[in-house]
């Protein structure tokens, strides 16, 4: 009994340090940002951007409120759901859609060999597993935009809090897409195969909803890549920035395999959403 109170709080900790660990580098990172901007400029996110070399229509040039984020958001959907499908039907973005789904269906293809490893070898990375399952992960990728927005309304700093606002829709961005595509695949998780069983045939018989069960693609691993384009490209003048902020969302995504929580074929195409959905539509002028 005390054995599991013990590895429980030991698995808290770290947990915790992570957590911690977040929040000081994305903190840390828009503090250093905004010492490196002329102070009497005036507090506007456009002026802030082009004070550090950024192009008025560049990606990290976006800017939001409270205001528009509805229209934003409603806007980004005709855009995903209706806009970006009928360019594709007039041979628009073939090259980056075919590389998605050619890799999405070598994976996919692969699934039944790769699996059975990660599951046999789970105990070995207990560790890993316990800093980033699946509440956790949620809650870290959520500390992001969240660690933005309450320093940002410290510093009065309007850049930080309209990156934290993006974060946000770029987020739900991911989220609604992530689960459309899970309502229609309804994929068995990893974890829902019995030990033994065989890992083919998964799809359209697994999952009640797209909120419970659905393994494809994984949500986490859209949200993670989705929030971590937005600061990427909004800090990517420190070049650390962008390497952190990646690693911790290849992490959180490899976390969804290693847990037994999803498929590598879910994980390459939800990251491939976050990425695509927050770059060339959430980060694009509105």
């Amino acid at each position: 009994m005390f054995r599991g109170v013990a590895i429980n709080m030991h698995s808290s900790v770290k947990q915790i340090r992570v957590l911690v660990l977040v929040y000081i580098a994305i903190t840390g990172s828009a503090r250093s940002y905004s010492q490196n901007v002329d102070p009497n400029l005036p507090d506007s996110p456009s002026h802030t951007v082009e004070a550090a070399g950024e192009k008025p229509d560049a990606p990290a040039n976006r800017e939001i409120t409270w205001r528009t984020v509805p229209k934003d958001f409603l806007h980004d959907q005709k855009a995903i759901f209706w806009t970006f499908p009928s360019q594709l039907a007039k041979g628009k973005h073939l090259l980056p859609t075919l590389a998605i789904v050619g890799g999405t269906a070598a994976l996919i293809a692969t699934d039944p060999q790769t699996m059975p490893y990660f599951r046999n070898h789970e105990r070995n990375l207990d560790d890993v597993n316990d800093v980033f399952d699946s509440p956790i992960t949620a809650a870290e990728v959520i500390v992001l935009p969240a660690a933005l927005m309450v320093t940002g309304y410290v510093r009065h700093d309007s850049y930080q809090v309209g990156s934290a606002l993006l974060a946000g829709e770029a987020y739900a961005d991911a989220a609604v897409v992530d689960l459309a595509i899970k309502a229609v695949t309804r994929r068995k998780r990893p974890s829902d195969i019995p030990p033994g069983g065989s890992f083919d045939d998964t799809f359209f018989s697994g999952g009640k909803s797209p909120f419970k069960g659905s393994s494809f693609p994984s949500g986490h691993a859209a949200g993670a890549f989705a929030v971590a384009t937005v600061i990427a490209t909004r800090y990517h003048s420190h070049r650390w920035v962008p390497w952190a902020v990646y690693g911790f969302a290849a992490a959180v995504s490899f976390s969804r395999v290693t847990t037994s929580s999803h498929f590598p074929s879910d994980v390459f195409l939800g990251a491939a959403l976050g990425y695509t959905i927050t770059r060339f539509q959430v980060l694009r002028p509105h």
